[in-house]
């Protein structure tokens, strides 16, 4: 069977470690179109590229989710010639209802991939292109639960499994000497409280400020680690000079994805403090995923899919809790066995659920049940 994807995402190098599990898999052959880069970010070249082909493309619209798509896909297709496309794109999106087109006239069956957990009216053209996709597609991946009851309570009654994008790849996330790292980046405190994402007020940032702030002027061998960028980093500097924490605080801008594996071991404990809006939920919470592999304790927010994702491998509190969550890392910090517990619980439940690994196999199973599907 000849799958092949086409996924903006797959510019991360690390993402793209699904494709090479899946091709192990014996007569599976899964081939990629992916952009030469995506907004601002490159494609990033990685060993494994060799053991499949990519067909790098220009697209139109680039780093514009939901309009861009590519005008040489017909090239890709007719090059691989395949017996599925996945379309590793929402289904009201303009790149979506272009590739299932497309597809459609070559006679390829063809899915889709939603993230989207919130049930939303989309207006027209887009309302229009969600229809068709339902109809022209065979199946769709959804990547929680409540996604895939959107769409079924949209219509769409082919067959959907659920199964997040991308897993955490544990050849390259993993534990490493907390002590090393943090003397490489002149980290010197004891206890370390750790964000890592966008820097925008969804986030629960602020949330994760007020928590913190008292517990740091009680134990001066803590601090607050930061990585990321958005608007929201005015806010924090502002944080930092009116409490006077500077030297509890260390902020750090985004990092490539070949260095996240320091920077999610550099911390004892991942923050996710997400709050729900009417525009947005938490998806999923990859940050989770990697935090776990590298035994560092994961708390996150009960906001959307964070809870599915952290199990029994960390702590959830109610979002905007502020107590709540200074609670918990209060616990976290001050029991050392019952960190142990979550830090191996972690590293078990990223290998069982969430590896690389354990979502191809997901993936490359669904896609034999749909050998021989055809579209409305």
């Amino acid at each position: 069977m000849r799958v092949l994807m086409i996924s903006k995402a797959c510019v991360t190098a690390s993402y793209r470690s699904k494709l090479a599990y899946l091709n192990r898999y014996d007569g599976l052959d899964v081939g990629l179109v992916v952009p030469d880069h995506w907004g601002r970010l490159p494609f990033e070249p990685d060993p494994g590229d060799a053991e499949y082909p990519i067909f790098k493309q220009n697209v139109v619209w680039n780093g514009h989710n939901h309009f861009h798509w590519y005008p040489r896909l017909r090239d890709a297709i007719t090059a691989f010639r395949p017996d599925l496309i996945h379309i590793d794109e929402e289904h009201y999106s303009v790149v979506t209802v272009k590739a299932m087109k497309l597809a459609r006239r070559f006679n390829i069956p063809s899915l889709f991939f939603t993230w989207q957990n919130l049930d939303k009216k989309y207006p027209w053209p887009f309302s229009s292109f969600e229809q068709r996709v339902f109809r022209g597609c065979v199946a769709g991946i959804a990547g929680n639960q409540e996604a895939a009851d959107i769409v079924r309570r949209k219509g769409f009654t082919k067959p959907i499994a659920i199964i997040p994008q991308f897993g955490t790849d544990l050849t390259f996330f993993g534990p490493r000497d907390r002590d090393a790292t943090r003397s490489r980046y002149k980290i010197q405190h004891r206890f370390v409280v750790g964000y890592v994402g966008r820097l925008i007020e969804d986030k629960g940032i602020g949330d994760l400020l007020a928590a913190v702030e008292g517990l740091l002027r009680a134990d001066p061998d803590m601090a607050l680690l930061i990585v990321g960028n958005g608007p929201f980093g005015d806010k924090i500097r502002e944080w930092v000079e009116r409490t006077g924490l500077d030297a509890q605080t260390i902020l750090l801008p985004w990092v490539p994805s070949d260095t996240m594996n320091d920077v999610m071991n550099l911390m004892d404990v991942v923050v996710l403090p997400s709050r729900t809006t009417s525009r947005w939920k938490e998806q999923f919470g990859r940050v989770l995923t990697e935090a776990m592999a590298c035994r560092t304790v994961v708390i996150g927010s009960n906001s959307g899919e964070i809870p599915h994702v952290i199990g029994d491998a960390g702590m959830v509190f109610r979002e905007g809790d502020i107590e709540a969550l200074q609670e918990a890392i209060r616990y976290i910090r001050d029991n050392p066995k019952n960190r142990e517990e979550y830090q191996q619980r972690g590293v078990d439940r990223v290998s069982t659920h969430f590896s690389q690994a354990a979502i191809a196999q997901k993936t490359a199973a669904f896609y034999r049940t749909l050998q021989g599907g055809t579209a409305e």
